[in-house]
């Protein structure tokens, strides 16, 4: 997942990181998805039509290039088109949510009956589970201690094991299983999990996983059992894969699913799913610190491909790319559609509502949102409306079609006096049609606040 002794196979990253900031910057794409954030570590949930995306929260590190892995913390975001993600904010935080961790490293997630279990490592040193009634939380232990730790049956012995990255399957005869650890190719375990999903069953066991470093996962296709992991650095981080029909024994190597992903150069983790009858590989990379010009190493973003099969069942090899996903479907734009949920971005910041929300917060000139795909159908739209706080005199929001200088078709002005709070505005909307990627663009801003945005909607003519 995110051990330090990593760093140092890569001496020369100083000189790499300033080409790939050069080759990175132009681009907005898939190589970098929720850009607003420092994420890392997906885990995956597909519910309800949506797929969910936790991950380990780099936020938590500080931009120095020596100030370690902090994370305690958990970000969801999510998708119903593979395209424009939601912010959901942090849903799981030690210790205000799980009194005797400190970390919540490289979650996992899962649904059952009813409820969503969330795993996590508490840095190295054990792995604990969080309990949910919403996809998006909030999430709190059950337990009051650690689901896994040294003591469970079968995890010892093992040399220097990282007690971390669980991974909770749920098999197709309801049985679920918990995989773990990490640092060496004995260092692998796998124990099931009672129907409660909170209590294990049994002792842990392992099988030999070739270069096993970190970053377990298991997903099954077609009757065969993937199980697929972070490979050591002397084997360059790869993601690799084994394959069984059996989903704890009978393990066989089948290769690379994806080298060390550009702009990464470092740990690497990964989580595999199905969505809409596609499948793909979400993993992380480092190239929005790349472009910000900070120390990349604490500062990782997550990303997506599609994941492909042979008709043998084998896996594809990824060719990462910075576009490399197909929208599924197109955003209604005669709805309410939160700021929140956005394909690009440049200078914005999320935070909490006082309804449990999120909204887009101290956007200031030449900010922006991109939110792709939208389908204004045949008739267009005739008004705009959004809802703002901070738009005073001086400052708009601007709407345009296709690029950041493209066809304005919308724009919001104060009406007056700055009022307090969250203010529905609402404008002349030009005639457009068919689908078009929206830019919500301010300009004007000269406070050091800048405004906020809950949500837009357009009326049709």
């Amino acid at each position: 997942m995110i051990m330090k002794q990593a760093n140092q196979k890569y001496p020369k990253l100083t000189l790499l990181f300033c080409l790939l900031f050069m080759l990175a910057k132009n681009s907005y794409a898939d190589d970098h998805i929720a850009s607003h954030r420092h994420l890392a570590d997906p885990a995956t949930l597909v519910y309800n039509g949506r797929v969910y995306l936790y991950a380990s929260n780099d936020d938590d590190n500080t931009d120095d290039k020596d100030s370690g892995y902090k994370m305690k913390s958990i970000v969801c975001i999510s998708s119903s088109d593979m395209k424009n993600w939601t912010d959901h904010g942090v849903v799981f935080e030690a210790p205000r949510d799980v009194t005797w961790a400190s970390r919540t490293w490289a979650p996992s997630v899962i649904a059952r009956n009813g409820k969503i279990y969330l795993y996590f490592g508490n840095g190295g040193s054990g792995i604990g589970v969080a309990t949910s009634s919403s996809p998006i939380g909030p999430f709190k232990d059950p337990l009051g201690k650690k689901l896994i730790d040294n003591e469970t049956p079968g995890v010892q012995p093992a040399k220097n094991m990282w007690l971390f990255d669980p991974m909770a399957f749920l098999d197709d005869d309801g049985q679920a299983y918990l995989y773990f650890g990490g640092n060496g190719e004995d260092n692998m375990r796998v124990i099931k999990l009672n129907e409660d999903m909170i209590s294990v069953n049994g002792r842990a066991t392992s099988f030999h996983v070739p270069a096993f470093f970190e970053a377990s996962w298991m997903h099954k296709r077609n009757g065969n059992y993937y199980f697929s992991y972070s490979s050591n650095p002397k084997a360059e981080m790869r993601i690799d894969y084994m394959m069984s029909t059996n989903p704890t024994t009978g393990f066989v190597y089948k290769g690379v699913i994806g080298a060390q992903p550009p702009n990464n150069n470092n740990n690497n983790h990964h989580g595999i799913f199905e969505f809409k009858g596609k499948w793909y590989h979400a993993y992380h990379n480092r190239v929005v610190a790349i472009k910000k010009g900070i120390p990349p190493v604490y500062k990782r973003n997550l990303a997506i491909e599609e994941l492909n099969y042979k008709p043998d069942g084998s896996i594809v090899q990824i060719n990462y790319t910075v576009n490399g996903v197909t929208q599924i479907g197109a955003v209604n734009p005669y709805q309410r559609n939160e700021a929140e949920t956005l394909q690009d971005q440049e200078g914005i910041m999320t935070k909490n509502t006082a309804d449990g929300g999120m909204q887009i917060s101290g956007m200031k000139n030449n900010n922006w949102i991109k939110v792709q795909g939208v389908d204004f159908g045949k008739k267009g739209p005739k008004l705009f409306s959004a809802q703002i706080s901070g738009l005073s005199p001086g400052i708009s929001l601007e709407v345009r079609a296709g690029s950041l200088d493209g066809k304005q078709i919308a724009k919001l002005v104060s009406t007056g006096k700055q009022a307090a709070g969250l203010q529905l505005h609402t404008g002349k909307a030009e005639l457009i049609k068919g689908k078009q990627d929206l830019y919500l663009v301010v300009s004007g801003v000269d406070s050091a606040n800048g405004i906020d945005i809950d949500w837009w909607r357009f009326q049709q003519r």
